[in-house]
């Protein structure tokens, strides 16, 4: 009986610790890890959200930037950090959808190793042609079903998004065409412009000024519904391939272990921030667009489902990177 006593005193004494260190949470700084260099998208997405997430914190929420090994360095330093809330990670498609398929050895692992916290957004790829390549996505397929093997497609590298997106349609619309992997997405896209491929999938960002100027069209957007800010270019099913649904994305994750009661207090913070008008417009400015508000599980559940999408698709393309 006092061995009991004692043992109930000491689950006491961690459960009002417990409830204390919540009560108090945040009272630092809380690190943002964005596994990627400043200056790119995920990069300025994930400024965004900070401000956001550090108004309704009543702390800074500090972007700290390690990129490398396709997200990899940043995503391995979260998973492996102190699960108390301080340090998180602004994830991506890559480090939580795509990489564990696409890596031989990954050194971790995309759910187990974390608390799903929230799903910021995405950003659908749109499939884009030169001028008097087609006019229609129905076009486009037949063109390439009356020409098998002659055309190409570029992408910003092997095993990235635009790629799997690209041997994606290639089984979709069963047609017969070379990838062409670059070093970045600028590269592909001079090479696209200049005529020399066939299509390209990019998201909107890096090509909407090429868009608006008449230098690439839009045959279709890889998403549920169409874009807020080009709504003119119709879904992929409304073009006549129906199911065709990805791009990138963003989600705020918490090292695995991190208390239940933290990862929801960051869910309402992150959901918080993309309900404010003025930082929801500099995210649609970056050509994401705000996730409605997702519980964590439902947010696990999101990634779950994303991870056998590209697995599929990754077996199909033959990529992998070392």
């Amino acid at each position: 009986m006092s061995r009991l006593k004692a043992i109930l005193a000491g689950l006491a004494v961690l459960l009002l610790s417990s409830a204390s260190a919540l009560a108090q949470y945040p009272d630092k700084p809380v690190r943002l890890v964005v596994p990627f260099p400043p200056g790119g998208p995920t990069d300025l997405i994930a400024r965004v959200v900070a401000v956001g997430m550090a108004a309704d914190l009543g702390q800074q929420v500090i972007i700290e930037n390690k990129g490398g090994a396709g997200g990899n360095v940043g995503t391995e330093f979260v998973a492996k950090s102190k699960a108390d809330g301080y340090t998180l990670l602004f994830g991506t498609a890559a480090t939580h959808g795509i990489n564990i398929s696409l890596y031989k050895s990954l050194p971790y692992h995309p759910v187990n190793d974390f608390e799903a916290v929230a799903l910021v957004g995405l950003a659908p790829m749109a499939l884009l042609v030169p001028p008097g390549q087609a006019r229609t996505l129905k076009e486009l397929i037949a063109k390439l079903k009356a020409e098998p093997g002659k055309a190409n497609y570029p992408s910003s590298g092997n095993g990235t998004t635009n790629h799997l997106a690209g041997e994606l349609f290639k089984t979709r619309a069963g047609v017969d065409v070379l990838h062409v992997p670059y070093r970045g997405t600028g590269p592909a896209l001079q090479d696209l412009l200049a005529g020399r491929h066939a299509f390209m999938f990019a998201t909107l960002g890096p090509v909407m000024e090429n868009i608006r100027a008449g230098q690439l069209v839009p045959l279709g957007l890889m998403a549920e519904r169409r874009s807020t800010v080009l709504p003119d270019i119709p879904t992929m099913a409304e073009a006549g391939l129906p199911d065709f649904v990805g791009g990138t994305w963003n989600i705020v994750a918490a090292p695995a272990g991190t208390p239940r009661e933290i990862v929801e207090r960051l869910n309402v913070a992150v959901y918080k921030a993309l309900a404010d008008a003025t930082l929801a417009e500099r995210l649609k400015a970056l050509n994401m667009e705000a996730s409605d508000a997702l519980t964590p599980a439902a947010t696990k559940a999101f990634v779950e489902a994303e991870i056998v999408k590209w697995r599929a698709v990754v077996a199909i393309a033959g990529a992998q990177v070392d």
